[in-house]
């Protein structure tokens, strides 16, 4: 999944970058509001992680504008400002929850996949097919019964695909799911995580489409 974080401070934003890449979503780190108002319109988004106190353009603004289009991304505001008024404010602009720093970092990240799982309409965050047996919550995989271990990035492969059994992926939507936009991508990178995928999980599990992409087999 692709996230865009919109933090001012690099002493925060780089190591939540790297927890997040760690956690196997795609990131765009911007630093500004125009920046992040930018982005948004030029990509689509999973998630928005947005700090209120930016230069140039605040995150209320970001937010406004951003509801203003109908634009349905959930947005997860994450900021020192912890009066009443701010929070209720953020709330009714169209922020889908809030966290206030220094917040923990699992707690947020347990709130950022709460909200991924509302948004893809999931009460139950668990995927099952053929034999294989996903829980995003917990990042929990198992294979005909089994415990098995995945990558970050083998992950971030899997779960769209195995959400939509006999849907066909592209490599480009799937580079989308592993990398950011500043990120270098090797030409096989999408394949070799298949490759792993299907050692692991099965050889049949995963289907090339020729020309097209991939897909989870229906049967």
């Amino acid at each position: 999944m692709r996230l865009l974080l919109v933090e001012d401070d690099a002493m925060i934003g780089e190591p939540l970058q790297d927890l997040l890449r760690g956690e196997g979503y795609a990131v765009d780190w911007v630093r500004e509001g125009l920046a992040a108002q930018a982005a948004l319109r030029a990509h689509d988004y999973d998630l928005v992680l947005l700090d209120l106190g930016l230069p140039g353009c605040d995150g209320m603004a970001v937010l406004r504008q951003l509801r203003a289009r109908q634009q349905r991304v959930p947005v997860l505001i994450a900021t020192a400002r912890d009066a009443l008024a701010d929070r209720v404010a953020g709330l009714d602009a169209g922020a889908d929850d809030y966290v206030l720093k220094p917040f923990e970092l699992d707690e947020l990240l347990a709130r950022l996949r709460a909200l991924l799982r509302r948004s893809a309409g999931r009460a139950e965050p668990v995927y099952e097919h053929l034999g294989v047996r996903i829980n995003p919550a917990t990042r929990e995989c198992s294979a005909q019964g089994k415990p098995v271990t995945l990558s970050a990035r083998e992950w971030a492969v899997l779960e769209p695909l195995l959400a939509r059994p006999g849907v066909v992926l592209s490599r480009q939507q799937l580079e989308e799911k592993l990398y950011g936009w500043n990120d270098e991508i090797s030409s096989n990178a999408v394949e070799v995580y298949i490759h792993g995928l299907r050692k692991k999980l099965g050889a049949d599990l995963i289907q090339n489409v020729r020309g097209v992409g991939y897909r989870v087999a229906v049967q």
